[in-house]
């Protein structure tokens, strides 16, 4: 089946399973912004509890899917992989130690004899909620506006800044994508306390907190979007693969993917829905909509930056080592195999679903933290 399909479609199906995958993680950052708001909306211990139990039921499958997204990126298109984490390497290495001290703080938070105090992994959760989501989506900035790289003949990398990727904060639409991400993964942490706790103090303050921070989230989300169909993008000639500037591609790639389009306003619609449903009409299910419309929103960023002959990781330093969905990705072969692994995807997210369900078949509450003998 897959063996048959040419190395352009197996590159095409790659990549949108790739940003699949990176959606369904910005969906899931849900974790880290609930992080940021144990404080604002816990005001006692165990209020506090309460929030970091119910988001400890999750942390895993936040952390599993960034993991599964760095390998299926590994493997379908390695050129990428080899680039950003062999030259950008400071961004990374902050994402991951970030992501280290959230695991580290759900093990040991409230181990008996903590040394360091129960409040100091709070902090750690708080630190990883905010710049874990910030940094992820300046990186992810770079898709659009590109990256201070260069390749020689042998594909090595040539990093042409000592930040090794921290540039990128110095480009206000990458930041602008970081804290719409940011308060975006806040809005749905409000979304899920609302879902899955059942307190009525919690639930009036995570109703607060979802207004005050959907409108910056609309905000920042808005500017970029505009700025993104307004600006010059990356365009591969399909012939030579020669990369040139384009006057608003990234608007051309969406009036020639009227379905990726679609789609897209479907997504922001369902985003919209989630909040104005739960400020509006006391919503316990906005998570739901909110959620959606986000794997839908970021999916159809992901396929703009790499579809229509665009440069999904272009280089500003020199434009032709820019990378694209071709000559960024594994032979044929590779993908062939991976294709028939992929296959088992679905069984997985069906058995990720039956977790979550039951994880979540009723709203925790402090009785259940106190019965709970491996509360986090």
């Amino acid at each position: 089946m897959f063996e048959n399909l040419s190395h352009l479609a197996l590159q095409q199906y790659w990549w949108v399973i790739v940003s699949l995958l990176g959606a369904l993680f910005v969906f899931l950052t849900f974790v880290q912004g609930g992080q940021t708001l144990i404080y604002t909306i816990g005001k006692n211990d165990t209020e506090r509890s309460l929030l970091v139990n119910t988001l400890g039921r999750k942390w895993e499958f936040t952390f599993t899917t960034l993991v599964t997204f760095g390998g299926a990126f590994f493997a379908s298109f390695p050129l990428f992989y080899a680039t950003s984490f062999g030259g950008a390497y400071w961004v990374w290495m902050a994402i991951l130690f970030f992501f280290i001290i959230q695991a580290v703080s759900y093990e040991y938070r409230k181990k008996p004899a903590n040394f360091l105090g129960a409040k100091t992994y709070e902090v750690f959760l708080i630190l990883n909620g905010a710049f874990a989501t910030i940094l992820v989506g300046t990186a992810v900035g770079t898709f659009f506006n590109g990256a201070m790289f260069s390749l020689n003949e042998m594909n090595n990398v040539q990093w042409e800044t000592p930040f090794r990727g921290l540039e990128a904060v110095l480009t206000f639409h990458n930041v602008a994508l970081g804290l719409a991400v940011f308060f975006l993964a806040r809005v749905l942490g409000a979304l899920y306390f609302i879902n899955s706790v059942d307190d009525a103090n919690i639930y009036e303050r995570s109703k607060k907190q979802l207004l005050y921070n959907a409108i910056p989230f609309l905000v920042f989300f808005l500017y970029f979007l505009i700025a993104l169909l307004l600006k010059d993008g990356f365009a591969v000639d399909p012939a030579t693969g020669t990369v040139s500037m384009e006057s608003f591609k990234y608007l051309h790639n969406l009036l020639a993917m009227p379905l990726v389009t679609i789609i897209l306003l479907v997504g922001v619609v369902g985003v919209l829905w989630g909040i104005g449903a739960t400020l509006l009409k006391g919503s316990e299910s906005g998570i739901w909509f909110a959620g959606g419309g986000t794997v839908l929103v970021v999916w159809m960023l992901l396929l703009v930056a790499g579809f229509n002959n665009t440069a999904f990781y272009p280089s500003i330093a020199d434009l032709q080592s820019s990378l694209t969905i071709q000559n960024a990705s594994s032979s044929h072969f590779t993908l062939t195999a991976m294709s028939y692994v992929s296959l088992f995807v679905p069984f997985v997210l069906a058995y990720i679903w039956w977790v979550w369900k039951a994880m979540n078949s009723k709203k925790i509450d402090a009785e259940e933290i106190g019965e709970d003998s491996h509360s986090y």
